[in-house]
């Protein structure tokens, strides 16, 4: 047995009917010229059982020492993995619209995994029209975080149409294949030089640096706290109360869409901000414009989480390596270019916070600041005291055309969590040019959650209006 680092087990222990912890990934694609849809899912369906070692901890269940959850959890070896429970088929009903496939994906979402067998799933999604399929790759948040995902895609993806894989993206043989695209060809093993030996002295010097760093964040929050913040925003602190912060059920709706990467980067330079500024602007606009809707928007701004990665360059093994920053959406503000601004404005006081911070320091920060959001989710009421108001995180993805073996990845949607308190989830993955969006929320808390793609479609267009 292995045991569960504290980061990832959290998810497990959150983990309850209501809140699965899972998070996915929907790929679309379309069908090769004059290949047969039949022998083509099957060939994907042989792939991901091809499967000689599994990578950890995909071939892993979940389980308890001898003292029980005291003692902490444990990853053990499934011996009997069932292939046929893990891989399933699905297909469409007519007329096979983006409709019927985001209320299947809706379905599949809502379900947990179960913890008796390794926790993933893949289903392999035909039935749309215009000789598409889909691929739906849901795993556990223990497992995986946003960035490793995508490095698992890439790496059974390829930019060469040509290219086909006989082996499963779960396996080790991806894995080193991940490792390989990001770090090239490794050395064999060379005694440490002067360049590694004072690189040792550093990380030693950086324990006694943390406590200093970590005094100065702490410092930051005081004065954000006591309206002294210079634009940074900070978990609990003048986060309202709304619909999208409420109690949720374990029933999920999903939608998506697509928009130009370089439409949305010409609108960040015109207005001298960054790609994620101009995606928070967007959700801000969409948002005040669904909770105007209802007749429901708070007078106190939304509060959004945006993750972070940290994971080193080297780094393709963990499961998560996330940090996060807290910001200001300015809702509460009609101007859409003051709204810009004051969102430019809280991202760049929380850069500027993570900045002065080592890696493991920003992750040992988003450890801390989540905790009281955990206490208050074990206690059942995260919707009257919310942290944040919602999570919207930007994934980077390929930059190239991918293919699955010769499959066009038209593309690749991120679906995430909900929790109590953050009814919906805002998830977008670059890829090809293009920002893929994908929102999660709760069936019962955000009804008509399709309106989002048109208002946000209305947003980003009111954004062009100004420059």
């Amino acid at each position: 047995m292995r045991k569960i680092d504290l980061a990832d087990a959290s998810f497990l222990f959150l983990e309850k009917r209501e809140t699965p912890m899972h998070v996915a990934g929907l790929l679309l694609c379309t069908l090769p010229e004059k290949a047969n849809q039949q022998k083509f899912m099957a060939g994907l369906d042989r792939m991901f059982r091809s499967v000689s070692e599994f990578r950890k901890p995909f071939g892993d269940y979940v389980t308890t020492g001898r003292a029980g959850l005291l003692g902490g959890l444990y990853w053990e070896p499934d011996r009997k993995l069932d292939f046929d429970y893990h891989i399933r088929h699905s297909a469409l009903p007519e007329p096979g619209r983006y409709r019927e496939l985001f209320a299947l994906v809706s379905r599949l979402h809502s379900t947990l995994l179960d913890r008796s067998r390794p926790l993933w799933e893949v289903h392999l999604i035909e039935g749309l029209h215009d000789r598409q399929i889909a691929v739906y790759l849901k795993m556990h948040h223990a497992v995986i975080d946003g960035v490793s995902g995508i490095q698992m895609i890439n790496a059974f993806c390829s930019t060469n149409k040509r290219r086909r894989s006989d082996y499963s993206p779960l396996s080790m043989e991806a894995y080193e294949r991940q490792r390989s695209q990001r770090l090239g060809e490794r050395p064999g093993m060379t005694p440490p030089g002067k360049r590694e030996l004072t690189a040792v002295f550093d990380v030693i010097k950086q324990q006694y640096d943390s406590s200093l760093n970590m005094a100065g964040v702490a410092g930051e929050f005081a004065r954000t706290w006591l309206g002294r913040g210079k634009g940074l925003a900070v978990p609990f602190h003048h986060v309202p109360r709304s619909p999208i912060s409420s109690r949720i059920s374990g029933a999920r709706r999903f939608v998506a869409q697509s928009w130009s990467l370089q439409r949305i980067k010409a609108i960040g330079k015109d207005l001298d901000g960054t790609v994620n500024d101009v995606v928070l602007a967007m959700c801000s606009g969409a948002l005040r414009r669904y909770l105007t809707a209802y007749s429901e928007l708070p007078k106190q701004s939304l509060k959004a989480l945006v993750p972070v990665s940290v994971r080193k360059e080297d780094d393709a093994g963990s499961s998560n390596a996330i940090s996060a920053i807290t910001a200001d959406l300015a809702t509460n503000v009609a101007d859409p270019e003051k709204r810009f601004h004051r969102i430019r404005q809280s991202m760049q006081a929380g850069k500027a916070l993570l900045s002065g911070l080592s890696a493991r320091e920003a992750e040992l920060l988003w450890q801390l600041t989540q905790a009281p959001a955990l206490l208050v989710s074990l206690l059942g009421v995260s919707d009257r005291f919310p942290a944040v108001s919602l999570t919207i995180s930007n994934v980077p993805g390929a930059p190239k055309q991918l293919y699955l073996n010769g499959a066009t990845v038209d593309g690749v949607y991120p679906v995430n969590i909900p929790f109590d308190g953050m009814a919906m989830s805002i998830t977008l993955v670059s890829y090809n040019q293009m920002l893929d969006f994908g929102i999660v929320a709760c069936r019962r808390s955000v009804p008509a959650l399709q309106r989002m793609i048109d208002y946000l479609d209305e947003s980003i267009v009111e954004l062009e209006s100004l420059v």
